[in-house]
């Protein structure tokens, strides 16, 4: 059994020690490009950097949030400097001034190399913009986020089935044949950059709506406006209703426009265990900024933690695999750095809600194997991927891996960990 007064003093000083010497050290100032603006996330298992200069919208956006939130918290005044450096980039030249939204993503030099639009990318642009306007005051990045928040109700809202349309032209019309830009994150830990996936671009995934959910959480926090809180409530709701399988006890990922779930195919029965745990916490998050009660959704946290704890999670070494099929052990059994960050936070966060004494003790289990196997206290940051044999596979920053999820997740816990 956890002892919630040795986390509250031993453990949040190495959460905190791990923040800022092993991420935030070792991504800045490594990551700033100071000749050609933004942020540069490929690094090899080293930290030497992996030859790809590529700006991708997500993982820019990415950076441009966790410094402003890093900024509004305390950390330090360098980091406000560093959002400002990644907030004038992502305006400059990712930003598509000619029909408003944001590129999926542009080379080094900002020259745009993939110009369609993603809803998954929009929502990280959302999420920067919002964060950063909500620790500077800054009129124009406010400008900015309503401007997008205008755009995908234009464009994108799908107001006859609920929820967004995701892939489009520069244009904003609909992309319906071939593939998403959307790329597949399983080859963060192999030797090369990972590359486009095919995935039909008229499907609603489950984990676009999250992070525009996300998103939205803090455009209505930092904005209050009566349309962030309309579709801040739709996003809860199909969060916690249409993408979850109530008679299964757990959430899938990709959808029919009419939100009819694609779960015939064996390819679309899979469950990832990160996305569900992550979209208790983020829910909890949603609930709070509308002044709802998160008791109203407390079977769905347990229901989800119980499917994630029975098919996905280690009892032994500590820590979740990346994915299962329906109602089996985990098939893909790489410990993703993600994952462990997303439920190490849902662990501690569903804890603080609950009381129950079995999320705290998932929460120190978890912490103890990213100590033991993950984080990397030599080269700094934490290793992609742990696999079975609890060897680190992959690369310490990729097309994905910037410094978001490990970063969100040690702040969520030291301030959860505060408030107990």
């Amino acid at each position: 059994m956890a002892d919630l007064s040795a986390l509250k003093g031993e453990c949040r000083s190495s959460l905190e020690e791990t923040l800022t010497d092993n991420v935030l050290d070792f991504w800045f100032p490594r990551s700033i490009d100071d000749e050609h603006g933004g942020f540069l996330t490929s690094y090899d298992e080293r930290g030497e950097f992996a030859g790809n200069g590529n700006k991708q919208v997500v993982t820019q956006a990415r950076m441009v949030w966790l410094t402003s939130r890093l900024a509004r918290e305390g950390y330090g005044d360098e980091y406000l400097e560093i959002a400002d450096h990644g907030i004038a980039f992502l305006l400059e030249e990712l930003w598509d001034e000619a029909n408003g939204g944001f590129a999926w993503e542009v080379e080094r030099d900002g020259t745009t190399s993939k110009p369609n639009k993603h809803l998954y990318g929009q929502s990280f642009g959302l999420y920067a913009l919002s964060e950063y306007a909500r620790a500077t005051g800054d009129d124009e990045a406010a400008e900015y986020a309503h401007e997008l928040v205008d755009l995908m109700d234009e464009h994108a809202k799908d107001d006859e089935h609920g929820g967004y349309v995701e892939y489009f032209t520069p244009e904003w019309e609909p992309i319906t044949e071939g593939q998403t830009y959307l790329e597949n994150i399983e080859p963060d830990w192999s030797p090369k950059e990972s590359g486009d996936s095919v995935l039909d671009p008229t499907l609603k995934l489950m984990n676009t709506h999250l992070h525009l959910m996300e998103a939205f959480t803090t455009y209505y926090e930092a904005f209050g406006t009566d349309r962030g809180r309309d579709r801040l409530h739709e996003l809860l709701a199909i969060l916690t209703n249409t993408v979850y399988r109530k008679k299964r006890g757990f959430c899938t990922d990709k959808y029919d426009p009419d939100w009819s779930p694609k779960i015939d195919d064996e390819e679309f029965q899979v469950v990832s265990y990160g996305h569900d745990l992550e979209n208790v916490w983020l829910v909890m998050e949603a609930a709070d900024a509308l002044g709802v009660s998160t008791d109203l959704y407390r079977e769905f946290f347990e229901t989800l933690w119980e499917y994630s704890l029975e098919y996905g999670y280690d009892d032994e070494d500590g820590g979740f695999y990346f994915y299962g099929g329906f109602d089996e052990p985990a098939s893909f059994r790489i410990k993703a750095w993600w994952v462990q960050a997303e439920c190490m936070t849902s662990a501690l966060r569903t804890y603080e809600r609950t009381g129950d004494e079995r999320y705290l003790d998932v929460f120190a289990e978890t912490w103890a194997f990213l100590d033991e196997h993950q984080i990397d206290r030599d080269h700094g940051e934490w290793h992609s991927g742990v696999d079975e044999d609890l060897e680190p596979v992959g690369r310490k920053g990729a097309v994905y891996k910037a410094a978001y999820h490990n970063g969100r997740a040690l702040l969520e816990c030291i301030a959860a960990l505060d408030r107990l």
